[in-house]
C-alpha cells in the first residue's frame, strides 16, 4: 500500500513539474501564468536603435518568417538597404506632391513588399547600412540633411523650375551615411551560399512576390469589404487596406496564427497599459493605479518609461472594446500609428484571455521575455492600426467577402 501511495505521489509531482514546465510568466514575480495556444517560426529579434524604421523591421521580420515556412531556410534581410531605398522614394514623392507629403524615417509594411519588387532585397551581409563610423544605427543627422536638401530643392530657386539632378543630390545624401549603391543594380553583386546574386537574382531566389500579401483594418467612417488608404502620416505611398468589421479584422488574426502564418502588426503603443519591461500590452479597466517613472526614447521606444500596477503583475479586468470605442479613439487622434511589430503566435492566461505573442525590433535585453511581449485580445482590438498577411492566411469567407480569389 505505501508502494502504491509512494508512486502516486511520483505521478503528481511529475504531472505538476510537467504542468509548470508548460507555463510561463511575464516577467519575475509575477502571477500571470502564459500558456501557449500556437507558436509560428521567426528569426532572431533585432534592434533598430535609434532610427523610426519599425516599419521596414516588422515587415523584413514578417517575410523572414514568410521564407522559413515556404522553404525552412532562415534569412537575414538587410534592412537598411529596403531603408535607403524608400528615403530616396520618400523624397520623389515629396517633390511630386510640390511639398504636401510627409517625408520623415516612417513607412507602413506595405511599402516594403513594393520596394523589393522595385530594387530587389540583399542579405544583411551585403548591405549593413553603417557607412558612418557606428556600429548602431542613427538616422538624425542624416534625415535633417535630407529634408533640408529635399525642402530647399521643392522651393525652385533657380527660375521656378526644378533641374533634372536633384534627385541625384537626394540618393548622394543618404549613401554618404548608409553605403554606395550603383545606379545600375543589377551590377550590385555579392555571394550568399556560395552563389553571386544581385538584389533581383536574390529577391527571385526566395520566392516574394508583392501581390502575395494584403492589409487589413477595421474602421467604421469608410465601407467594409471595400479597400481605403488609412489617413496616416506615415501612409506616404497612400497603399490601401481592406476594411473589414471588428470582429472579422480579430477573426482573421486568429485564423491566421492558429494555421501556422505570422502578420505584420501596427498599433499605437503609447498606451498606459503598454509597457515594454513588463511585456504586457492591455488594456485595464482603472488606469489610474499605473504609475511612471523615467522618460521613452525616440521613435515610439516606450521601453524608458517604468510602469508600476499590480495590473502588470496579475491579470486584470480590461475594457470592452467596440467598434465604436475603437472608432472614437481613432477619430479623436487618442489612437495614432506608433509602431510597427510581428506578430508570431498566441498565448492564453490562467483566465483564460488570449494574447498576441509579439516580436519587437527594440533588441533583446529590455525585458525578460527576449524583445517579445503579450498583447491582449482587448487590447489588439482597441489598438491594432492594420496588419499585413499573405492572401492565403485568409478564411474562405473573408476571401469571398473581399472578392480576393
Amino acid at each position: 500500500m505505501l508502494q502504491i501511495v509512494k508512486w502516486i505521489v511520483i505521478l503528481l509531482l511529475t504531472t505538476l513539474s510537467m504542468l509548470a514546465q508548460d507555463t510561463f510568466t511575464n516577467k519575475e514575480g509575477s502571477q500571470y501564468k502564459f500558456k501557449v495556444i500556437k507558436n509560428n517560426g521567426v528569426t532572431p529579434v533585432e534592434n533598430q536603435n535609434q532610427t523610426g524604421t519599425c516599419w521596414d523591421y516588422s515587415a523584413l521580420s514578417f517575410l523572414e518568417s514568410e521564407i522559413l515556412r515556404h522553404t525552412g531556410k532562415t534569412v537575414d534581410l538587410s534592412e537598411m538597404y529596403v531603408v535607403r531605398n524608400g528615403y530616396v522614394d520618400k523624397a520623389e514623392n515629396f517633390i511630386r506632391m510640390n511639398g504636401k507629403a510627409n517625408l520623415d524615417q516612417g513607412g507602413e509594411f506595405h511599402d516594403v513588399p513594393l520596394l523589393i519588387s522595385k530594387y530587389g532585397i540583399v542579405p544583411e551581409s551585403a548591405y549593413t547600412g553603417l557607412n558612418y563610423g557606428a556600429d548602431r544605427h542613427n538616422h538624425d543627422e542624416m534625415v535633417a540633411g535630407l529634408k533640408g536638401y529635399i525642402e530647399g530643392v521643392n522651393k525652385k530657386p533657380q527660375g521656378g523650375k526644378l533641374l533634372p539632378n536633384w534627385r541625384k543630390g537626394a540618393t548622394e545624401i543618404v549613401d554618404a551615411y548608409l553605403g554606395d549603391l550603383p545606379d545600375d543594380l543589377t551590377t550590385f553583386t555579392f555571394t550568399s551560399n556560395r552563389t553571386t546574386y544581385n538584389p533581383f537574382t536574390y529577391a527571385q531566389s526566395l520566392g516574394i512576390n508583392s501581390d502575395d500579401y494584403i492589409s487589413l483594418t477595421s474602421f467604421s467612417h469608410h465601407p467594409y469589404y471595400k479597400s481605403f488608404a488609412v489617413e496616416i502620416p506615415d501612409n506616404w505611398s497612400m497603399q490601401s487596406s481592406y476594411n473589414v468589421p471588428l470582429d472579422e479584422l480579430m477573426d482573421a488574426m486568429e485564423y491566421a496564427l492558429t494555421n501556422g502564418y505570422t502578420f505584420a502588426w501596427a498599433a499605437d503603443v503609447s498606451e498606459e497599459g503598454f509597457s515594454a519591461r513588463d511585456a504586457l500590452a492591455i488594456v485595464p479597466e482603472d488606469e489610474n493605479n499605473i504609475i511612471k517613472t523615467g522618460e521613452d526614447g525616440a521613435f515610439s521606444n516606450y521601453s524608458g518609461v517604468e510602469k508600476k500596477s499590480n495590473a502588470f503583475m496579475q491579470p486584470v479586468k480590461e475594457k470592452n472594446i467596440t467598434q465604436e470605442v475603437r472608432q472614437r479613439a481613432f477619430d479623436e487622434q487618442s489612437t495614432t500609428d506608433d509602431h510597427g511589430m510581428h506578430a508570431t503566435g498566441m498565448v492564453s492566461d490562467q483566465n483564460g484571455t488570449k494574447y498576441l505573442i509579439i516580436k519587437n525590433s527594440w533588441g533583446t535585453d529590455h525585458n525578460a521575455r527576449g524583445g517579445y511581449f503579450y498583447a491582449s485580445f482587448p487590447y489588439a482590438r482597441y489598438k491594432t492600426i492594420m496588419i499585413q498577411l499573405p492572401k492565403e492566411a485568409l478564411s474562405k469567407e473573408l476571401k469571398s467577402k473581399l472578392g480576393i480569389k
